[in-house]
């Protein structure tokens, strides 16, 4: 991507005021369908978190801007779904009298629908934006309230959307082989060897991530991912249909494909599964579209359901990617050492917003000259702000940064060679105690997941509680995941690894990069989040009779002491935080000018 496009903007998207034109041009036309509800996810044909302008159908309908949720519209009522992360946020951006905030994770819209329902009723969904086992839920719970779900032909909601942005045809690239690790034949041949053992004679390929990480190619329709939006045909003999617009191609990328890569048109994926009729075709239930199940049953193809092929190899980083993720987090981490010395000599003068403060950081990462965009938008969040676990900063909410207040800034950047997610939480004059507490409790936790060492087979949900149990004690808590997979110059969330309270089966491998970040939100007050990316080793030498594995972490850059309550402190807590940041002086140190490293010579003392 276009490094000169690589600065996010602030523009409030969100504009409550039009929810209820919307809203009532959408019952309009779901009335004229004869259908009395509709069922609106955040996803797009493709599943992807992160969305293209002309995939925002969740935004444009109810004005709520944040990458997960869904909303539920029926003739009298409609309700808005988000988790823990955006609670507040949900409140904030869309009209509450029009779309009532639900949870996500408790009730869903499936939970919703059957008790909010009526009986008899039409509700309509899209089967292109939903999964197999997404529409199933809904239909069980639709059939309790007595009501019956309806597959749209098209999408209501685009029917109505008179300036909805075009499909995105930004050209693809080949990833290089000095940055993959591996050649796209060699994947694909690993990977059709697998759909082989499984019985099958081709899998369909729909995740964006898996796709580009299977054929080495990276793209640019989607914010902050390099995305090249498509679906694929992966067939036993290592053979792949690729249906994507021809105008992302190039000469170059036709090359690097080779003829075993079939580039075909997206018009042409529905004859593309009828030609799997009679054959033994995987697909995965919770990341496929509905309408790939759907079709794939009209055909009489024998539908297996099983896991995308390519997510736990993707997942699992080969030596050339970790090491390039290496690379990318030391020079990532002079940018934000870099950062953190300026908002040190300027925050304390009282002119800085949240929005300078995000520019000026992403200013840094675009001097090294190898940033290609953003990971994500950045969450710059100044006290009450910051309480607002993905808060994101518009010219509307734009504070400024004052004394005696934590600010918060989740940020990180797309390198060709990695991809880095990072938060640091900082204090602007002089910490109250519970600020101290609250902090050294979150890096209690923090510390107790970085050190952790585990036998072969342990999921994330069972290391979760380490990086809860200092807030715990304290009858404190977090409502969001401590740790998600992260891809390499791919998604800064990527699967199927997960540190959470959530039930995941995937246990965590040698290769995998997670993020560690526990952390504590006041709300209205501040909020805390102290977050490095960390790589699943195996543990060497360290006898026993099991295989046992451990942490490294890749982050570098200093976490502020003076939020640090020494007295919470055990003399191995302090002996990690001094390590961590010797680490950081010396790797980091070097790479700066001279009034950042005497600044990190200070930030990362020995304490």
């Amino acid at each position: 991507m276009d490094k000169n496009t690589a600065f996010q903007t602030y523009d409030d998207r969100s504009d409550a005021a039009q929810c209820a034109p919307r809203l009532a041009a959408l019952r309009a036309e779901l009335a004229r369908r004869g259908l009395d509800g509709f069922v609106v996810p955040h996803s797009d044909e493709y599943q992807s978190e992160y969305l293209p302008p002309s995939g925002e159908r969740l935004a444009w309908l109810t004005a709520f801007t944040g990458s997960a949720g869904a909303a539920v519209v029926l003739k009298d009522k409609a309700a808005v779904f988000v988790d823990g992360r955006y609670t507040l946020q949900v409140r904030q951006q869309t009209d509450t009298k029009l779309f009532e905030p639900r949870d996500f994770v408790a009730e869903g819209p499936s939970g919703w629908i059957e008790i909010a329902a009526s009986k008899g009723a039409r509700i309509g969904y899209d089967p292109w934006v939903h999964t197999a086992a997404g529409v199933d839920a809904l239909r069980t719970a639709a059939a309790k309230a007595s009501a019956t779900l309806v597959a749209c032909d098209g999408n209501p909601i685009d029917a109505v959307w008179k300036d909805r942005p075009p499909e995105p045809t930004e050209k693809a690239v080949p990833h290089a082989m000095n940055l993959a690790g591996e050649l796209a034949e060699s994947k694909r041949t690993r990977i059709a060897e697998e759909i082989k053992k499984q019985g099958g004679d081709a899998a369909i390929i729909t995740q964006a991530d898996s796709i580009c990480w299977l054929l080495n190619m990276r793209g640019g329709d989607t914010p902050h991912t390099p995305f090249a939006l498509s679906y694929a045909i992966l067939n036993a003999d290592g053979s792949t249909d690729l249906f994507m617009d021809e105008r992302k191609t190039s000469p170059e990328l036709l090359k690097h494909f080779g003829n075993a890569v079939r580039v075909r048109a997206p018009s042409e994926f529905p004859s593309g599964l009828d030609a799997l009729k009679s054959k033994t075709v995987i697909a995965d239930p919770n990341w496929a579209a509905s309408a790939i199940f759907d079709r794939l049953d009209k055909a009489d193809a024998k539908i297996k359901r099983g896991v995308d092929p390519c997510q736990l190899p993707k997942a699992c980083k080969n030596p050339v990617e970790i090491e390039g993720t290496r690379k990318a987090h030391i020079r990532d981490g002079a940018a934000l050492s870099r950062f953190l010395c300026w908002l040190g000599r300027e925050a304390p003068r009282g002119h800085l917003t949240e929005i300078e403060a995000s520019q000026t950081l992403e200013g840094f990462r675009r001097e090294t000259g190898a940033l290609a965009d953003l990971s994500f938008d950045s969450i710059s969040g100044a006290g009450s702000n910051g309480a607002v676990v993905h808060y994101r900063v518009t010219r509307t909410t734009n504070r400024p940064i004052r004394n005696n207040e934590i600010f918060l800034i989740d940020s990180g950047g797309q390198y060709p060679d990695g991809t880095t997610d990072v938060t640091r939480t900082v204090i602007v004059g002089k910490p109250t105690a519970e600020m101290k507490d609250r902090f050294t409790r979150v890096l209690k936790g923090h510390i107790a997941l970085a050190t952790m060492r585990f036998p072969e087979g342990i999921t994330g949900l069972q290391l979760d509680a380490f990086a809860r149990k200092s807030l715990w004690d304290a009858g404190l808590d977090y409502d969001h995941g401590t740790g998600h997979g992260v891809g390499s110059y791919l998604s800064v969330h990527e699967g199927p690894q997960n540190i959470s309270k959530r039930w995941v089966q995937q246990p965590l491998k040698p290769g995998m990069i997670c993020s560690n970040e526990p952390g504590y939100y006041k709300t209205s007050e501040y909020g805390i989040r102290i977050e490095n990316l960390i790589v699943v080793s195996e543990l060497k030498n360290v006898g026993g009779d099991r295989p046992m594995m451990e942490f490294e972490t890749i982050t570098l850059a200093p976490i502020d002491v003076e939020l640090v309550d020494m007295s919470l402190l055990t003399k191995e807590e302090r002996d990690w935080l001094n390590a961590y940041h010797a680490r950081v002086r010396e790797t980091v140190g070097e790479l700066v000018d001279p009034e950042t490293r005497a600044w990190v010579e200070r930030a990362t003392r020995a304490i």
